[in-house]
């Protein structure tokens, strides 16, 4: 089956859905309100020396009619086309080899402040002589565990199905790269001045919020990255594994793992010899540590997150004054 790269999987024009009502609210930062009742929580809190419930997420299963991504690994052939139009599409710096290089492929890599995505070659067991690709970037998970232990809100979940990350807000805890259960998020520790973890953006804010095809699925030549509706890949794969059960290995890695991922993969060989976690539990990560959080005292997770509050809004502050000079110079032209 031909699949149409250049159109999304799934689309419908008009295609809108309401949140559900328990749902999260998309890409929202701090406000005045959120801060004093937060500083409120933390003085109550501090005077009692109670403990505080953790919010669980279980009654939210993702955002319904998201989009996602499906990678056959059969499919890709290593030419890190995908590579080059992340580096583009998100004005990375050019890297030391060029894209044709295939000397990268002597070490593993992980996604960096360089790079958002990254090809890794591997030894296939079936044939020596053909090896497999696998493309390794943010999985944009369903519900997920970034966004959970960041004190700051720094990351949010899109109705798209992307997982954005505001640097605005971030104060560098790093938090997230702990809790991330495929250890996605990287720092970027050439700006220790200026905190900021890099990922996969999903191409949210120029194409899939207005429904186009991410620039790694369009760039794609053998159409190993396909775009469109997750529930629509999902049958997408199963159709291909059902097709060619000799082919493919039955599972697609990112249905179920971690509560599921907007990003999925199919493979040929167990998913295990290409590096993937395979001790992913089926459940979202927030479900696994509620009882832990529900038993420390709230002071111990409000306060970091009370600097991380100041921080960002003096980090605000600064951006504005630095702005007033400038402004003051236009004005007395």
């Amino acid at each position: 089956m031909k699949i149409n790269q250049t159109e999304p999987v799934g689309k419908d024009e008009g295609d809108g859905e309401k949140a559900p009502d328990n749902a999260p609210v998309p890409e929202q930062g701090m406000n005045r309100r959120a801060f004093l009742g937060t500083v409120a929580a933390i003085s109550g809190v501090a005077a009692v020396g109670t403990a505080g419930s953790a919010r669980a997420s279980e009654d939210f299963s993702g955002w319904p009619n998201s989009y996602g991504l499906l990678t056959d690994l059969t499919a890709c052939v290593g030419c890190r086309s995908c590579e080059k139009a992340c580096n583009e599409a998100n004005n990375l710096p050019k890297p030391a080899l060029p894209f044709d290089d295939a000397s990268v492929f002597d070490q593993k890599r992980r996604p960096d402040a360089h790079a958002y995505t990254v090809v890794n070659r591997y030894e296939n067991p079936k044939d020596k002589n053909t090896p497999i690709y696998r493309k390794v970037q943010c999985n944009h998970c369903k519900e997920p565990a970034c966004a959970s232990a960041c004190p700051i809100h720094a990351y949010s979940k899109t109705p798209e199905g992307a997982v954005k990350y505001n640097p605005d807000l971030c104060f560098g805890c790093r938090y997230c790269m702990i809790a991330c259960p495929f250890s996605v998020p990287a720092y970027d520790y050439e700006s220790a001045l200026e905190p900021r973890i890099v990922k996969c953006t999903m191409c949210y804010d120029a194409r899939v919020k207005h429904g186009k095809v991410t620039a790694c699925a369009e760039a794609c030549p053998t159409g190993a990255i396909t775009f469109g509706k997750r529930d629509e890949l999902i049958k997408i794969a199963r159709a291909r594994i059902e097709k060619e059960p000799g082919k493919y290995v039955d599972h697609i890695f990112g249905e179920h793992e971690a509560g599921g991922t907007n990003w999925m993969y199919i493979s040929g060989v167990p998913f295990e010899q290409l590096d993937f976690p395979t001790n992913v539990p089926n459940k979202p990560p927030i479900e696994l540590t509620k009882g832990f959080l529900s038993s420390v005292p709230l002071v111990f997770t409000i306060w970091p997150a009370l600097f991380g509050m100041c921080y960002a809004a003096l980090k605000h502050r600064d951006e504005a004054d630095n702005d007033k000079p400038a402004q003051k110079k236009e004005e007395s032209k």
